[in-house]
């Protein structure tokens, strides 16, 4: 089977999904959604795509795509997917799912009426680093987890132009940095359902209507605890994007640097376990990671597979960063 994808979005996140398609057996990158027209032929230029529409709801009614990828806006993410998945669309939708919990579970929703694949971009789940970790904790090197610190943060710079509007992206760092912390600690836990979410979030570095700073503190159901810094424009930050620490009851783990420290009593020592992977790496973000996602959507559109992170996963998410800002605005704890 030939999967012939569309990328809805023509920015820097639309480029990266579209090398990725381009390495894939048995996939043609077909077509190209972006409202901007001179945007929407370069990018048709560089990636030999041979049709360009202006909506979603144009290559829909045009027919032909088996899988579309969204790049664009958070605001669109749910609209795009949900009209997607109605014709009869896989989707594979960037992080965030959506601007709110309840548009994400609208989008889920659609994917099990629809009976459609529904994927959600969280791009670290794919990284062999995070992963090396994960399989550390499941052959329980450091016993049961008891809390994670992470860090999704840009220190010295930060995005612009939508980003940077409530009405278009529904948060500021929290939603572009910070969900990359929460969920790598939630991938590394095992995926566990959230019980409470305390926050404060605030914006002090740029000059927007978005927050540019957050701490989040996350209990989860299984007793551990999650902590996650999320921010733009930092002057400092201990570890780089999608960096966690994991304390267990045995142990320490981290990543990046990707290391286990082991107490060894006897010895009067602690014992350290080097993963054998440079830090920092040459591209913190690199390519294979995004190249390994895609290469996994693809296998779930060819087997009409629910992926991981798939609508639940999302939605999960979705509800703790919609606790977050209520917590923040309100001062408490929020229940889960």
């Amino acid at each position: 089977m030939t999967i012939k994808f569309a990328i809805s979005g023509a920015g820097f996140i639309a480029g990266v999904h579209a090398k990725a398609i381009l390495k894939l057996n048995d996939a043609r990158l077909d077509a190209v959604v972006e409202y901007d027209s001179s945007r929407a032929e370069k990018f048709a230029q560089d990636y030999g795509i041979g049709r360009v529409y202006m909506t979603v709801d144009q290559l829909v009614a045009d027919g032909g795509a088996d899988a579309l990828i969204i790049g664009v806006p958070n605001v669109l993410h749910a609209p795009q997917t949900e009209s997607a998945l109605k014709a009869g669309i896989a989707v594979l939708v960037e992080k965030p799912m959506a601007v709110t919990a309840e548009e994400a579970d609208r989008m889920y929703y659609a994917s099990q009426k629809y009976r459609q694949v529904l994927m959600v971009a969280h791009c670290w789940r794919f990284d062999t680093e995070v992963n090396w970790l994960k399989e550390q904790v499941e052959n329980d090197a450091l016993g049961r987890i008891v809390r994670t610190k992470g860090y999704g943060v840009h220190a010295n710079w930060g995005p612009e132009g939508w980003f940077k509007k409530w009405k278009l992206a529904g948060g500021g760092a929290l939603v572009d940095m910070g969900i990359h912390a929460l969920d790598t600690a939630r991938y590394l836990l095992g995926d566990p359902e959230p019980q409470s979410v305390y926050a404060k979030i605030s914006t002090n570095y740029v000059v927007a209507d978005v927050d540019d700073t957050g701490i989040v503190i996350v209990t989860w159901k299984n007793g551990a605890v999650s902590y996650f810094e999320s921010g733009w424009w930092q002057p400092h930050t201990d570890g780089p994007e999608a960096a966690t620490q994991l304390y267990g009851t045995k142990g320490f783990g981290s990543l990046f640097p990707t290391l286990l420290e082991i107490p060894n009593p006897e010895a009067n020592k602690v014992d350290t376990t080097d993963s054998g992977f440079a830090f920092p790496r040459e591209d913190h973000a690199p390519q294979e990671m995004y190249d390994r996602q895609m290469k996994y959507f693809a296998e779930c559109v060819r087997t009409h597979s629910t992926p991981k992170p798939g609508g639940l996963e999302g939605w999960t998410n979705m509800r703790i960063l919609d606790a977050a800002y209520q917590s923040s605005r309100e001062g408490r704890v929020v229940d889960l």
